[in-house]
């Protein structure tokens, strides 16, 4: 039954963000958000409620993983800020501008991949603190190459090479929270 309500849940997720009345894809916030929710989330949900324990407290530190998914959906908004203006839809580069946008997402991220670096640590999860720590530091370097220089020319240069990064954090933390006191909760 856990599978079935989040694959509903995900379902609702994917009407809210597209049809109206509420379109949250017409908000760079809360549509990015939701974006980054169903790309982190939800598939980390449906994985531990499948092999694992589904808990409140992994529930609660995957939503704000999320948020440096919501760095990962800013990217994607580059190439569409024109077709986003003529649409009315206030994506993150429409509403701040290509070059603080490219800044939110980085800070989106990083930051967030620290925080839950700093989480495993607390947790005992000392060595997939580290490693978390460590794989942001390439991520900074190609943001500094790609992402920060200029977002609207090197976004797909920077997502090919950046994210993987993210991705194999996603997954050190995941391990790490399936070894943890946390996942039992």
């Amino acid at each position: 039954p856990t599978l079935f309500l989040l694959a509903l849940g995900g379902s609702l997720v994917s009407i809210l963000y597209s049809a109206p009345p509420v379109k949250l894809k017409q908000n760079g916030w809360l549509g990015n958000y939701a974006l980054g929710a169903s790309y982190i989330a939800l598939p980390w949900w449906a994985g531990q409620a499948l092999f694992g324990h589904l808990s409140w407290p992994i529930i609660g530190l995957t939503l704000v993983y999320s948020l440096a998914g919501l760095g990962i959906a800013v990217v994607n908004d580059f190439k569409s800020m024109a077709g986003d203006r003529q649409l009315g839809l206030q994506s993150l580069p429409v509403l701040l501008g290509p070059q603080a946008a490219s800044w939110v997402s980085a800070a989106l991220m990083d930051g967030f991949q620290l925080l839950i670096a700093v989480v495993l640590t607390a947790l005992g999860q000392h060595l997939a603190g580290a490693v978390l720590v460590l794989l942001v530091i390439p991520q900074m370097v190609f943001q500094d190459i790609w992402l920060l220089r200029d977002p609207l020319r090197f976004d797909v240069q920077y997502q090919a090479s950046a994210q993987p990064f993210l991705v194999l954090g996603m997954l050190v933390s995941a391990v790490a929270l399936g070894h943890s006191a946390l996942a039992l909760a």
